[in-house]
């Protein structure tokens, strides 16, 4: 006698369970060093809304913007010296000292064993972005009076 045809169609009763979804691994966050930081060439620093001279030897970085703000850093090789933020509301002051008003600008002064030291600068600005903030790294000696006077250097761009 002949067997019986295979059944072509779905059968009751013979669903298989359905399987388990597999867990894929979110990937890993990139590094926070190289791939989130840009050398800014002549053009690009041209672009923005200060301007300041570079020593020889420094260059200006940018690291993962905000939705509505960047944040720059003046640096000698892997060495910070001064950051400059550029948006709408910054968080200066951050160091303590004197506040002062000149050239356009505030600044926080302080005063250690008889020498004064310009910590940090704000300037307002009309439009967009409506303060750049600039500060220096906490450093000692040359390194210290270099940021002071890269700091001091920043202006805003005339014309913006």
């Amino acid at each position: 006698r002949p067997a019986p045809p295979l059944p072509t169609g779905p059968v009751a009763g013979s669903a298989l369970p359905a399987a388990a979804p597999v867990a894929t691994p979110a990937p890993p966050p990139p590094p926070p060093s190289a791939s989130t930081v840009t050398v800014l060439d002549a053009a690009a620093r041209a672009e923005l809304p200060f301007a300041v001279t570079l020593p020889p030897g420094f260059e200006i970085v940018t690291g993962r913007p905000g939705p509505d703000f960047r944040i720059y850093t003046i640096r000698r090789g892997d060495q910070s010296f001064v950051m400059i933020y550029a948006g709408p509301a910054s968080q200066f002051p951050i160091y303590s000292g004197q506040m002062i008003e000149a050239g356009g600008r505030a600044s926080v002064v302080s005063t250690e064993d008889g020498v004064r030291h310009a910590q940090e600068h704000l300037f307002q600005r009309p439009e967009a972005p409506r303060e750049i903030h600039v500060w220096t790294m906490s450093l000692d000696g040359a390194d210290r009076a270099m940021a002071e006077s890269i700091a001091q250097a920043v202006d805003l761009r005339p014309g913006l």
